[in-house]
């Protein structure tokens, strides 16, 4: 960036607070923010008309007021695609961690109680002959049924649309219409759809209620899709056998009593943190700010109706 354009940093890797991300509005034609930027419609109604992009480093984009953005004709663009294998990945290493108690194993001889092999010794499940129920069957969910097929698990999903015969032949995936009978039958399920109005809430505390006491839930997507107290409740009484958790709905703050559960593992939103991951991310931004330049329509703009 520095190489291609008049550009300043925020070198400090913490988000900018609200009159930071002002003065940064005030005085540019394309803001990058990262998720931890919120860019509400206050923001951007303050903003001058030089802003003409907002070139968000991440895909997702809950964290920008989109309608106000298109008030003011302000492109905003994401970097879809870039990081579907490594939150697929951490995805997976979460199904397969929660079942096994891999996270309390660790913390027991990290702690010096272990005292050795025992027949009924932190006993989890077995990963194989599950089946694993997928909410949101875009780029990563896909990605997440691959890796699971591999593992024997069988793949029931729920989407808005249905994929093509083909795709769901490949994955030997079994599409759900009906979210709650999904919910039902499913020993693990894992959330993959975006953060929208829609999304918002849809695994309230009715939907945590209709899964099995032996089930297991994964959350690599966002946390408010989650009704995050009801999950908590479910758990501490044992609703719900367990939970891996990669997003919190006050983050970076944590709810203490997710912390004291022992069968929730947290991770602390490192679903995309890899090397070749960020690389990726950014030379997507510039390349969205370099056609946006040139004058031409940036290839990853998000657009009216995006979800």
């Amino acid at each position: 960036m520095a190489e291609l354009f008049d550009a300043s940093f925020n070198t400090g890797d913490i988000p900018m607070n609200r009159a930071e991300l002002a003065a940064a509005m005030a005085q540019c034609d394309v803001l990058v923010p990262c998720i931890s930027d919120q860019i509400d419609a206050d923001l951007i109604a303050g903003a001058p008309d030089r802003l003409q992009l907002i070139a968000s480093f991440g895909s997702g984009v809950d964290h920008i007021d989109l309608a106000a953005a298109r008030t003011r004709g302000v492109i905003v663009t994401n970097t879809p695609g870039v990081l579907t294998e490594d939150t697929a990945d951490m995805t997976m290493a979460l199904i397969l961690s929660v079942p096994r108690r891999l996270a309390e194993g660790e913390k027991l001889v990290r702690s010096g109680q272990w005292h050795g092999w025992s027949p009924s010794g932190m006993l989890g499940h077995r990963i194989g002959g599950k089946k694993l129920g997928i909410i949101g069957m875009g780029r990563i969910g896909r990605a997440v049924a691959r890796r699971a097929k591999a593992f024997g698990l069988s793949i029931a999903y729920h989407n808005r649309h249905r994929l093509p015969f083909e795709v769901e032949q490949e994955l030997e995936a079994s599409w759900h219409d009906d979210l709650d009978a999904l919910l039902r039958e499913c020993d693990i399920v894992s959330i993959h759809c975006p953060l929208n109005a829609d999304s918002r809430g849809l695994i309230d505390a009715r939907r945590i209620g209709l899964m099995r006491p032996d089930a297991y839930l994964i959350n690599t997507s966002r946390a408010e899709i989650t009704d995050e107290p009801a999950l908590i409740a479910a758990l501490a009484e044992a609703r719900i056998a367990g939970a891996g958790l990669d997003v919190y709905t006050h983050e970076p703050a944590v709810d203490p009593r997710l912390l004291a559960l022992a069968n929730v593992t947290l991770l602390p939103h490192v679903g995309s943190a890899t090397f070749e991951g960020r690389d990726a991310t950014g030379a997507r931004v510039i390349a969205n700010i370099r056609t946006w330049a040139d004058g031409h329509r940036p290839p990853n703009q998000v657009l009216e109706g995006w979800v």
